[in-house]
Order: structure tokens, then sequence, then C-alpha cells
């Protein structure tokens, strides 16, 4: 069986959690291939109400196993809270999780860089999260970072810290000018998350391929979206991983032609959090009430959420660099009841109208949307599971973001609910 991928069409937050969760109970694995607890999924099903930063969605589901692949930087006492969240929510998963040997750890010093350097940055901040993402993955790529495996030996860990933390200590106090970092205290922590984890911490790659191989199904859990990519998203206001479906091979270890189903996630809107160009963004009455109503503050960081109308623009790009098999469209209960709904179907730059986003940030940052505008409906179409039922007019918009973004729309949510899911077609079974 293949892997079907999942993966944020926008900007982040667009219901993956709940997605996945409903997709997992025919699952064998469910397994997160990058970002780090920068990313948020909440997930409401029978057994409560659960926010997710790093375990993957799967938890709830039996019989499956649950991945941190080799893409995704942990913070370990973040994992290990968020595990003991799920014990005495009743969720057992002393034997359903995995995490790769290979995955890069957030050490303490990551999230101490990380929020001096926004700070630093002023009125130019990025917006990051603050969790130590950034730096762990730039540890990551200057092969300076410590990964999963790394703290089951103790003593080889030391002799590696010694020669990481002598330059990291030279930041901290020469330009921050703050306490350095002592490797007692960084040991210390390593033996208590080896002791804790050690147990979870396995050759993950080679699971998910023997799994698949032997005809079982994994689904691939993205985080935040594709315009926060590092080399697609709207840069510099990005992440620091790869949450397209690039990113999915490589944080897994897994070959991209075992990956052929696809599912882009869109809201039925936009939001972003933190900085950046937003081209349909609201400043009215109209996106305030949208926030209010679907309650648009940040599952990681509680920020409030931007608001902005759905931007065909970007949906089509996102469409072209992942190539979705499938489009799932979220919270479209939402717009119940609006006596209309814009649809940006192209920008005006310098009077051209362009159909792709420009690449760099201040063109992007001048477009002007240009609107299509549809007619709303009076019927609710929250709790609605039935594609037959559907308001005309509602139905009429997700046929509109079905053409603009370039693929069929298989799956709409009408709730924050498991069951508030309308199964257009069913995608496990193709």
């Amino acid at each position: 069986m293949p892997a079907y991928a999942i993966l944020g069409a926008q900007w982040g937050d667009e219901g993956k959690g709940k997605i996945i969760d409903y997709l997992s109970r025919r699952a064998d694995i469910v397994a997160r291939f990058s970002g780090g607890n920068n990313a948020g999924h909440t997930v409401i099903n029978d057994l409560g109400n659960f926010s997710l930063h790093l375990v993957p969605c799967g938890v709830f589901s039996d019989g499956v196993m649950n991945v941190i692949g080799n893409g995704v930087v942990v913070d370990p006492d973040v994992l290990i809270e968020e595990m003991e969240a799920l014990q005495r929510g009743g969720i057992d998963i002393s034997h359903s999780l995995m995490i790769s040997e290979r995955a890069h750890l957030i050490m303490p010093y990551h999230v101490m860089l990380d929020t001096l350097a926004e700070t630093r940055r002023g009125n130019q901040a990025i917006g990051t999260t603050g969790k130590g993402i950034g730096p762990a993955y730039s540890d990551k790529t200057s092969r300076t970072g410590i990964r999963a495996a790394d703290i089951l030996d103790i003593e080889t860990l030391k002799v590696r810290l010694e020669s990481v933390l002598p330059f990291t200590n030279d930041i901290l106090e020469k330009i921050y000018e703050i306490e350095p970092v002592s490797i007692d205290s960084i040991l210390e922590k390593s033996e208590y998350w080896r002791n804790r984890l050690g147990s979870f911490i396995k050759p993950v790659g080679r699971y998910v391929h023997d799994t698949l191989d032997s005809g079982g199904t994994v689904v691939l859990e993205g985080a935040q979206g594709i315009l926060l990519d590092l080399d697609h998203g709207t840069y510099p206001f990005v992440t620091s991983s790869s949450p397209t479906i690039g990113g999915a091979s490589t944080g897994l270890a897994i070959q991209p032609r075992q990956i052929t189903n696809v599912l882009g996630i869109f809201k039925a809107y936009n939001t972003r959090v933190g900085s950046g160009p937003f081209p349909t963004e609201l400043f009215d009455n109209v996106g305030e009430g949208i926030r209010t109503i679907a309650k648009e503050f940040g599952t990681t960081t509680g920020r409030a959420r931007r608001i902005g109308w759905f931007d065909g623009v970007l949906a089509r790009y996102s469409n072209r660099i992942n190539g979705y098999t499938s489009a799932v469209i979220t919270r479209l209960d939402v717009l119940d009841h609006l006596d209309s709904i814009n649809i940006c179907v192209g920008y005006k730059l310098d009077g051209e109208i362009l159909d792709e986003p420009p690449g760099g940030v201040a063109a992007l940052e001048k477009c002007l949307p240009v609107y299509e505008t549809l007619e709303g409906w009076d019927t609710p179409t929250a709790g609605i599971s039935e594609v037959s039922k559907l308001p005309i007019n509602a139905r009429v918009y997700v046929d509109r973001l079905q053409e603009l973004i370039g693929c069929p729309v298989d799956i709409i949510s009408t709730g924050p609910h498991r069951d508030h899911t309308i199964m257009v077609r069913d995608i496990l079974a193709s």
C-alpha cells in the first residue's frame, strides 16, 4: 500500500490535526516528518479535546504506530510533558510511539538563542515562536547538532558537547552578554531524557520502509504549511524546515515513488500568524467576526491569527509545488451566514495582473488582490456529514475553490469534531 501525505497548503493552522485523526483509523503508521513544537495540532474526538505539538495525531486510534521522523527537531522536555498529558487523558502510548534515532534535539541553549535573536531584531522580527526551532536546524546544517541517538551514550555525548558548547557560549557571552551554559547541566538533562525516552528511540526509517513494503498504510503528517517553507514560502518570514512533499520524503527516509496520494489541506479562508506579506488580509469587522467565531488563536503561541479571504493565486501555486491528488476544505462552517464571500483570483502589481505570486517579499507586499464575489448561504453547514445536504451556495463556493486549486475537493470539514466531516470521495480506497 502507498503512503498518504497530508500537507498544510497555506500558512499552517489549516486543520490538519482533525483530518489526520479522521484518516488514521485506517492506517498502520502515522508519521510526522518536519518541524518541531512550533506547530500545533488540535484534535477533538470522543476521547476529548487535545492539543499536540510533537506526538503524531494517530495516538487516538487503536493499533497505529506513531512515528517522529528524522526531519523533526524534538524538544525532549516538551515531548515528555506531552506524553504525560496524554497519559493523564487515558491515552497509553507506551507501545505506540517511536522517535527516529536521527532526529535532532532542541537543546536548552537553542531556546535561549532563538529568544535572544528575535528580541535583537526588534521591528524586523520574523515572528518565530521562540521554541528553539531555527537554532536547532541551524546546528543541524552546520553539523554541530545533537541527535536523539547521542543521548543513549552519555560519555560520547560529553566529548561532543565539549567541542560544540565553546562556540555557543561565545555567542551567549560576547554577543548577548549573558552567562554561558554549563556542560554539566546539559549532561544532567540528557541523562534524564535518556531514562525517559531511550526506549522510544529507534531506527524509524527502516520501520516505515518495511511497513510500506509489506503492504501497510502510512499517513505522513505534515506540520505548518507550504507558504512557510524555507525555499518556497514567503521568505524570510518562513520556518526553518520543509513542510512540502519533498520534506516528507527526506524527513522519513522513504522513496518518493511510495507517496502516491498527496492531500492539500486548505482552510475555507486564509489565516497567518506572525509577520510577513498577506495580500487578502482583512482589517474590518468581517475579519474580526471570522476570528471571533473560529477562535483563531495559535495552538502553540496563543497569538491572534491574521484573517483574510481565500487566496486562489497562492492555492494554485501551492498545488503546483506539491501536486495534490486531493484537496481538503476545512472550516467551511465558519463562513455560514455571511451575505457575500470574496475569493482572490489574481494579483494586480504595477498595472499588471498576475496569476502566480512573485518570488520577492517586497513585490508580494505590493500586490493588490483581484476579487471575485460569491453569494453566501443562510442555512448552516455546521456538523453536516453528507455532501448532498450542503446549501447550494456553499457547494458553489467549494466548487469554485476546487477550480482555482486545480484538483478535486474530496473532503470537506464542517466542524471541529472528527465526525463533522464530509467524505466526497473515499481517498483511502483509491
